[in-house]
């Protein structure tokens, strides 16, 4: 087992600088590996250690040998207080030169700091980040390798609209000319002092002599009303990661009861009044502030004439819950009630009547009968209290993105959102697929600031590396040309693949033409990524050959034998002549898919806090940019670093990994996660999920979940692929309860609860079924003892030193690891993710309006360094995540045990039914991969049941009901045992020439009905008020069979192996398949006949079955006594059975009808096998009284 090394905790890091020469430069790194001991000087600031390079080690760098030469004796005496690391950059960052083949050994690698780094990143730009490589681990350095820093490119496209835009110029712009084309001051007077008579560079007209004689001081006096407004704006809250303190608290700013930077008085309307400083009366004219154009125009006045409800947008609620009709749900519990009194009475009456001549057949049927009844009653109480929910996307962007007194410009008041895709496999999952994802969530309609994409490849595949290059690049085409044209879906494979109108409602002239041209470039952008894997083939065999070269002519050098083997690695190479870090083709130490270094790479930088627009169409732009906003989000490749001795965790440990390097590089407090293969295509989706994070009682909703929509389904839905019975109908149940459970992905976090704290308020509920509530604040007052189990957010701000909250400091390394970033961010994140002052409630801190409307702090490469130590792979040792923290470990369905524990703790969630479907994905329609895809969830159900996170120990915080629909989930694996016995049923009986009861009597008959018709009844009126149809709850019906005797069994014999014997379970990663090119092949994969041993028993209930029908059916006529009673009782029986198995045998037919033969060979032995043991042990009556009769040999 390999330990983690240990480090002095108040010990700075080490960085460094190598050069040809062999010297060497110390640089103390700005972030700290350890700051949470009581040593540390708590009192510094993030932004103070982002400047912590004193003057002495500047002149160090900038001075010659004879300096490096004392800076390297002063660093050596210091190593034993600091960690060291390296960061190798080539020599020429701002242009690298493509090495050839011949060279590429010889080049000569610069090594400078991170700090080095950001003193020169003024000349670099914002372009070094996102042309960085940065890698490192477990005994090995943390690197930045450059690629490509050159960002001309994005800075002719566009700039920003407070900038001139003259050419090389990025002063602050005035407006001298009417045309709006801004220039600063001193561009203005060399256009002035040109001999062409002073012409705007715009609009190419001459100057007004007004502003000639005044020397554009018109325009400055404009620039300087800006400034003053600026001033005079209130000031939002200063960053949280500078107020942060370590040694004080955990999670709560400091308190705004009397903010210091804000003057009330400034905001009090001026009057002609003589006292005071002014009073509230409105102007009779009205007052400039914000208005509505057509009102402006009418009554001639530049604001409102009447004063404005400033409260009215604080009052509206973003979101309403919308109750089922109560003539549809009065009647829906009526018919519960109904059914589970005559689901008592039928068995009451099974149990008082049973068949003496076949009391094993009685038997075995009883104990089926009333487990199904029980396990009716666990799925059918949650769904007494099914609701709808409604949201208001004017309100949402009146309140966060309006000009009011906090925010006069209306810049964006709303949180961050980092969005986390997922992927293991480039084979399995194509990198185009992947692509189309990431290209719909850069094009999300939300604030381009606001939003952070994070791909995880948990390969480390250098093809899954290169096409997010790939995507980058194509999405400075795309995402604009959306934004324009208000595209939907914004994947443009799905958008391309519509087969619709796509001039429905578009009125700008460009369209046709700009979308011509864009579909051209995506035709080579798939192209591109398709042939990558070839690219990156021949070019990693062309520098092998030349690394076999070299090896053999030093071999000949060296004087050693031909005839000896040549140790070359087989390495996989990037595109500029470098080794890979990641996973090579051919596995070797360190580069293989569970051994290799973690890799950070930001593709596309921070955006700027204010528009950047384009420029018009030419050879270089294809469509006109002009008045769109052409910023990206910030696009992050992630993947963690993996060792052989060490647990990866497979999914959650990725996720963990991701949630650590988000909240160093970006922090956003909503988290949103999605698979490789579901991407958004409603642009509103994130926006319609905030509106319930954001309204009044959001601080209690740790996660919005979205329901599942899936394309490339057959029309049938052979194997209920869309589930809409459990997205449509279970979860809107759930939705009334405590909310729906957590699926996987299309969920929106809430990034404290992912870290393990409690809601700010809960319910506890006691007594009998719950019925006794009690209220409970769970925010820690300041001298209150903390329960160790419970992680809880403290009340208000604190001046006062307390050593009570130092406990707060020395349990962070425990929970959440020693990264000093990681533990800043969390109080910024809790106080980012907080609800308005106005909404909440008393006892509640809340932040105030436009506290969010301030840019971003700039990505520098000693962040992203601090991201890669907490991707290491010996990060999680000795910490929380995983157990409390983060995404739970421990089982294969860890999106299921995650939700449990948030809705553990008093969390409530949200189901969000947007009128376009939020995300769309794909699912397996092979019969073998969907029944591989169950039983993976069927697994991991079992585990659930046998673990701690099973719900009979749930706390008192979760709502009986809720309880209810958790055991559920670990409960209905095990139905499947007594659905294999019970389908088995009426071949027995037929066999036999018995029945489940002696005789048909009357009140059998009568109880059967009315259970029979109760179900139809509730199945029609659920089909009512959650809008599914009866094809899509009969398909739900027939595969519950087919799941249950086929994946269901083998899930409960594979889980209590794992409990009882420790075997561990490994599953394969689910195939994506790409889009077909040919229409017709689109269904190709549901023909594909797959072999799987979960094929074997449905296989032999079905041929069971028909041959005991056949037997029935003949020892019946054949009988001089026949009991047709009997015969059609088991009949019927079989006929239901096979009816449900029909897709199943369906698929087993293919597209040709052909089934394999080793099905019908082992299916047949089983057949005859316990079609002729159950004659022999128990032979039908009729075979002994006559010759008609049947007679065992």
């Amino acid at each position: 087992m390999i330990k983690k090394p240990l480090t002095t905790s108040s010990s700075p890091v080490k960085i460094t600088v190598t050069s040809s020469g062999g010297n060497r430069i110390g640089l103390t790194s700005p972030i700290q590996r350890h700051s949470l001991s009581p040593l540390t000087n708590r009192n510094s600031s993030a932004r103070r250690r982002r400047s912590s390079i004193t003057q002495q080690e500047t002149e160090a760098v900038d001075s010659g040998v004879e300096q490096q030469q004392k800076q390297e004796d002063e660093d050596e005496e210091l190593n034993s207080e600091c960690v060291s690391y390296t960061v190798h950059i080539p020599p020429t960052p701002e242009r690298p030169p493509f090495p050839s083949i011949s060279d590429s050994q010889n080049r000569t690698e610069t090594t400078e700091s991170f700090e080095r780094v950001g003193m020169n990143q003024a000349r670099f730009g914002p372009g070094f980040i996102s042309g960085t490589i940065f890698t490192g681990g477990f005994n090995s350095v943390t690197r930045g390798h450059v690629i490509d820093c050159s960002m001309e490119k994005s800075e002719e496209q566009g700039k920003s609209i407070n900038e001139c835009m003259m050419k090389g110029c990025d002063e602050k712009a005035i407006n001298p000319c009417d045309c709006g084309f801004k220039i600063c001051r001193e561009c203005y007077l060399d256009c002035l002092a040109n001999k062409d008579g002073g012409r705007c560079p715009g609009c190419k007209e001459i100057y007004d002599k007004e502003d000639r004689e005044n020397g554009g001081k018109h325009g400055m006096e404009e620039e300087d009303d800006e400034e003053d407004e600026e001033d005079d704006e209130a000031r939002p809250l200063r960053s949280m990661a500078a107020e942060f303190k370590m040694d004080k608290r955990l999670s709560v700013v400091k308190s705004m009861k009397n903010p210091a930077d804000f003057d009330h008085n400034r905001w009090l309307f001026e009057t002609k009044g003589t006292y005071g400083y002014g009073n509230a009366l409105w102007p009779k004219e009205g007052y400039g502030f914000g208005g509505n154009n057509n009102n402006n125009m009418n009554n001639n006045n530049n604001g409102f004439e009447y004063p404005p409800d400033f409260g009215e947008r604080c009052r509206k609620p973003l979101t309403r819950k919308v109750a089922v009709s109560t003539a549809i749900i009065s009647p829906y519990r009526l018919l519960i009630v109904i059914r589970l009194a005559a689901l008592g009475l039928f068995l009451a009456w099974r149990i008082r009547h049973p068949n003496r001549e076949a009391m094993w057949l009685w038997g075995m049927s009883v104990i089926c009968e009333i487990w199904f009844a029980f396990s009716w009653v666990l799925d059918q109480l949650p769904k007494l209290c099914p609701v709808n929910r409604k949201v208001d996307l004017s309100v949402l962007k009146d309140r966060y993105e309006s000009p009011n007194l906090r925010n006069p410009k209306g810049r964006s008041d709303l949180p961050g959102m980092d969005v986390f895709v997922s992927t293991a496999d480039p084979e399995k999952e194509p990198p185009l697929v992947t692509a189309n994802t990431i290209l719909s969530i850069l094009a999300v309609d939300y604030p381009v600031e606001k939003v952070a994409c994070y791909l995880s490849d948990d390969g480390g595949a250098l093809l899954t590396f290169e096409a997010l290059a790939e995507t980058a690049s194509f999405a400075r085409t795309w995402v604009p040309f959306c934004r324009k044209h208000c595209i939907e879906p914004r994947n443009p494979e799905a958008y391309f693949g519509q087969k619709k109108d796509f001039l429905k409602n578009k009125v700008r002239l460009d369209f046709v033409r700009e979308r011509r041209r864009v579909k051209r470039e995506y035709d080579e952008f798939k192209v591109r990524i398709n042939s990558l894997p070839e690219s990156i083939r021949r070019r990693s065999d062309a520098y092998n050959a030349h690394e076999e070269l070299r090896a053999k002519k030093k071999q000949m050098e060296m004087g050693e034998s031909l005839a000896e083997p040549l140790k070359v690695c087989k390495g996989t190479w990037m595109s500029d002549g470098s080794h890979w870090p990641g996973t090579w083709s051919s596995a070797e130490p360190d580069h293989s898919r569970g051994d290799h270094a973690g890799i950070i790479q930001a593709m596309l930088a921070p955006p700027n806090s204010e528009p950047v627009y384009g420029s018009e169409a030419d050879a270089e732009n294809l469509i006109d940019t002009t008045e769109v906003d052409i910023r990206l989000p910030m696009l992050v490749y992630v993947s963690r670093e993996k060792r052989p001795d060490y647990d990866h965790n497979k999914k959650a440990g990725a996720m963990n990994a991701l949630v650590r390097t988000s909240a160093i590089m970006s922090n956003g407090p909503f988290i949103l996660n999605l698979d490789c293969d579901h991407y958004i295509h409603n642009s509103l989706a994130l926006r319609e999920g905030m509106c319930f994070m954001l309204d009044r009682g959001g601080d209690r909703i740790c996660y919005v979940q979205f329901p599942q929509r899936f394309e490339g389904i057959d029309p049938s839905d052979r194997y209920a692929n869309h589930n809409t019975v459990f997205f449509d109908v279970s979860m809107r149940a759930y939705d009334g309860l405590q909310g729906p459970m957590y699926v996987g992905t299309g969920c929106i976090f809430r990034r404290i609860a992912l870290y393990g704290f409690s809601p700010p308020r809960a319910t506890e509920h006691r007594g009998w079924f719950g019925s006794r509530k009690f209220k409970l604040l769970l925010r820690r007052k300041a001298n209150e003892q903390q329960n160790p189990e419970e992680i809880v957010l403290p009340v208000g701000g604190y001046e006062e030193e307390d050593d009570d909250l130092d406990i707060d400091s020395l349990l962070l390394p425990k929970r959440f690891g020693n990264s000093t970033s990681l533990a800043a961010s969390i109080p910024v994140a809790e106080y980012q993710g907080r609800l308005l002052q106005d909404l909440q409630g008393k006892g509640n801190q809340g932040r105030p309006a436009g506290s969010l409307a301030v840019p971003r702090e700039p990505l520098d490469a000693a962040t992203v360094a601090e991201a890669i130590s907490v991707i290491s792979c010996f990060y999680e040792d000795r910490t929380e995540w995983g157990k409390r923290v983060g995404w739970i470990y421990g089982s294969v369905t860890e999106d299921v045990v995650t939700g449990y524990r948030m809705h553990n703790r008093g969390w409530r969630s949200i189901y969000c039914v947007t009128k376009r479907d939020a995300f769309r994905g794909t699912a397996p329609i092979n019969l073998t991969d969907r029944l591989h895809q169950v039983l993976r969830w069927a697994t991991g159900s079992v585990e659930i049941f046998f673990s701690k996170n099973n719900a009979l120990f749930a706390s008192r915080r979760m709502k009986f009901l809720q309880r209810v629909a958790y055991l559920n989930v670990g409960l209905y694996p095990f139905t499947s045992m007594f659905l294999i016995v019970y389908c088995f049923l009426p071949a027995l009986s037929l066999f036999s020439g018995q029945f489940i009861v002696q005789s048909l009597d009357v009140t059998f008959l009568v109880l059967l009905l009315l259970v029979s018709l109760t179900l139809c009844m509730l199945a029609l009126l659920e089909i009512k008020w959650s809008r599914i149809t009866l094809q899509d709850w009969w398909r739900n019906e027939q595969f519950w069979l087919i799941g249950g005797t086929s994946a269901h069994p083998a899930a409960v014999l594979q889980g209590l192996l794992k409990v009882i014997a420790g075997v561990d379970i490994s599953f394969t990663l689910t195939s994506k398949s790409a889009t077909p090119d040919d229409a017709e092949d689109e269904f190709a994969d549901l023909y594909v006949v797959k072999w799987s041993f979960l094929m074997l028993p449905p296989i032999t209930i079905m041929m069971v079955n028909m041959i005991a029908v056949a037997v029935g059916t003949a020892r019946t006529l054949y009988s001089p006594f026949p009991q047709w009673s009997k015969l059609l009782g088991g009949v019927f029986f079989s006929f239901w059975v096979l009816c449900h198995l029909y897709p199943f045998a369906k698929g087993l037919m293919g597209r040709s009808g052909r089934v394999p033969t080793i099905v019908y060979v082992w299916s047949g032995l089983i057949s005859i096998t316990i079609s002729l043991l159950w004659i022999k042990i128990s032979p039908p009556s009729g075979s002994q009284q006559g010759s008609l009769g049947f007679q065992f040999p």
